[in-house]
């Protein structure tokens, strides 16, 4: 069976969908990979075929063994290649998911063992997140909400930030909010928006910006 780069695609699209606690259908991947809804269809049928994913009667994908064995593989050099890129190379930690979206096919097994050599494992990518299956339930388990449902008047510390949506970690990045910052939440308005305080200046942010960043008691 050949895995083409398509394939993996879809199959890394559809683990990190389930990360982000999504239920993922048809219509999910259209969404994160940006293709036409016949594109997923074809492509459906063959991951079906190869025996990489499932499709219940409902229409809901799962990945097989086999399917989540080739995710996970892509899932790691893409992780590996961004904290590469950042604490090797210095990249700033919000251009570094795009990069790594092109490089993470075009890496060996050989130079895999050499940046996990050199990087060590474990480690949370630029962005927080951690490599595998860490979804919703796992964040809250350890502590972490999501940004918009800290409470007024509470000091907390970014944790994990998605990472798929560049405008958005460049506009966060901006605001002074990326891994490790420490913020404050001043108060919450009628619209969602947040009133914050980073580095000692306010920030205001939308409740949807805000739902996509993790945060813990800071």
């Amino acid at each position: 069976m050949q895995i083409t780069i398509s394939k993996e695609n879809y199959l890394k699209a559809i683990a990190e969908a389930e990360s982000e606690g999504e239920t993922v259908i048809a219509a999910t991947l259209a969404r994160w990979l940006e293709v036409s809804a016949p594109a997923v269809t074809m492509a459906i049928r063959r991951l079906k075929r190869d025996g990489l994913i499932r499709v219940a009667a409902s229409g809901e994908l799962s990945l097989t063994r086999d399917g989540r064995e080739i995710a996970n593989r892509v899932l790691n050099r893409h992780h590996l290649i961004e904290r590469m890129l950042t604490e090797v190379f210095g990249m700033e930690w919000y251009k570094v998911h795009d990069e790594a979206e092109q490089l993470e096919h075009a890496v060996s097994a050989d130079f895999e063992r050499k940046l996990l050599d050199k990087l060590g494992d474990g480690e949370a990518c630029p962005h927080g997140n951690r490599v595998g299956r860490d979804r919703p339930r796992d964040r809250r388990e350890r502590g972490w909400i999501p940004l918009d449902e800290a409470a007024g008047g509470a000091g907390v510390r970014v944790m994990s930030v998605f990472e798929r949506d560049r405008k958005l970690l460049e506009y966060l990045n901006g605001l002074g909010i990326r891994p490790g910052a420490q913020l404050k939440v001043v108060g919450k308005n009628y619209d969602q928006t947040m009133t914050l305080r980073v580095d000692r200046k306010p920030v205001q942010l939308g409740g949807a910006a805000a739902a996509k960043v993790w945060v813990a008691a800071g």
